[in-house]
């Protein structure tokens, strides 16, 4: 069966599903409408496999061993388990898909890697004898939700230290480290299930895409950051004063910064999910930092009690924006070389965003019985040094 005929009802066996690679693609399937995922995990039995390998119309590979106690396991529990497999497929007659994941040490000199290369090795003839289509996937470090931490992921194992407010170790700051999300390695096996492609390079090795490379130094400085920017228990684990800096990553789409920021999120302890901000408290209400970006400006949250007039200052080059989301207000406006007074009504009953441009001095009025709750957006992060507000009365 080509890939291209698979339906969400084509009985697909999965290797090692219970693994981090697995976890991640069985979810995803599933969101996927598909409903018959054969499961296969080392407990389960010889006649299990045989039974799965008699009905799969797709077979994901991913079982396989990386930590055994003795070199000998690297070859039962990768070329060994593979050869069983592919055994059991031809036994059965079956021309289904093949896919494997390996590993790029399978181009080196060790007992991993000449394990791998043997499951791949086997994998392409067995292609080649039944005319099955296979894909081998030779696999960067992966990274991502559900990855063991302190076992054979450096990302996991510094996320889940940091996080923790657990030390961790940079051998080497230099060194350079390429690496796959696990996001993406499931989007690429995705394609070659159903439409039969992949990027294939000239021994016919399927590559994971996009390949992200990062020094040792630059991922524990970005993931210590993440920490900072929440403040807490972590952040202060790092020798910080535990407030928060609010800094928010690069999320451009497709970012290692974003897929790192995502990865690092799920290693949080449950009982700190949350984190304190720094509230600037007085007698008109408060003024709350939210959010910091270098390249997006800052996010904040201001409190107004009823009848409290605040703001009455002007900016050169700095613009904001006003959304008022509980409450009645006026925000006011005036030229600083102009007398006249300009009004919008805002209130938490019809969301509206005000701008405030360059320019204008201008203010916002409580004008309901209860508290006010604005949401402010500037174009820049506050600096005290260069601060870009001056006083002035509407």
């Amino acid at each position: 069966m080509a890939s291209a005929e698979l339906s969400k009802q084509s009985p697909i066996l999965i290797t090692g599903a219970g693994g981090f690679v697995g976890r991640n693609l069985v979810a995803t399937l599933q969101t996927r409408g598909y409903t018959d995922l054969m499961l296969f995990e080392k407990d389960d039995t010889p006649e299990t496999l045989a039974e799965y390998c008699r009905r799969a119309a797709f077979v994901v590979h991913l079982a396989g061993i990386n930590r055994p106690k003795d070199p000998s396991e690297f070859y039962t529990g990768n070329a060994g388990l593979t050869d069983t497999m592919l055994s059991l497929l031809e036994e059965a007659g079956s021309q289904a898909p093949v896919l494997v994941t390996s590993s790029i040490q399978a181009a080196l000199d060790n007992d991993y890697g000449k394990s791998k290369l043997q499951a791949e090795q086997a994998i392409f003839a067995h292609g080649q004898r039944t005319g099955a289509p296979v894909f081998v996937f030779r696999m960067e470090g992966v990274f991502g939700k559900w990855c063991r931490p302190n076992y054979n992921s450096v990302v996991a194992t510094f996320c889940h230290n940091v996080a923790n407010g657990l030390p961790i170790q940079v051998r080497d700051p230099a060194y350079s480290l390429p690496l796959v999300y696990i996001d993406d390695v499931v989007a690429c096996i995705l394609d070659a299930m159903e439409k039969g492609e992949a990027v294939r390079d000239e021994q016919s090795i399927c590559r994971i895409h996009p390949v992200h490379t990062v020094t040792l130094g630059q991922l524990a400085e970005t993931i210590q950051g993440f920490a900072k920017a929440r403040g807490g228990k972590a952040a202060a684990a790092l020798g910080t004063d535990g407030l928060p800096t609010l800094a928010v990553p690069d999320l451009a789409d497709g970012s290692f910064e974003k897929k790192l920021y995502s990865t690092y999120l799920s290693y949080l302890p449950t009982d700190q999910f949350a984190y304190d901000l720094n509230m600037h408290c007085d007698n008109r209400g408060s003024f709350t930092e939210f959010l910091r970006t270098p390249e997006r400006g800052q996010v904040s949250v201001n409190i107004s009690k009823p009848g409290i007039v605040k703001g009455n200052h002007w900016h050169h080059t700095k613009n904001e924006k006003f959304l008022v989301v509980k409450g009645e207000g006026v925000i006011r406006f005036r030229q600083i070389f102009s007398d006249e007074v300009i009004e919008y009504r805002v209130s938490g009953e019809k969301l509206q965003v005000v701008d405030i441009p360059c320019g204008y001095t201008h203010n916002i009025e409580n004008v309901g019985d209860g508290e006010m709750v604005t949401v402010m957006w500037a174009n820049e992060a506050f600096d005290p040094e260069h601060p870009d507000t001056f006083a002035m009365q509407v």
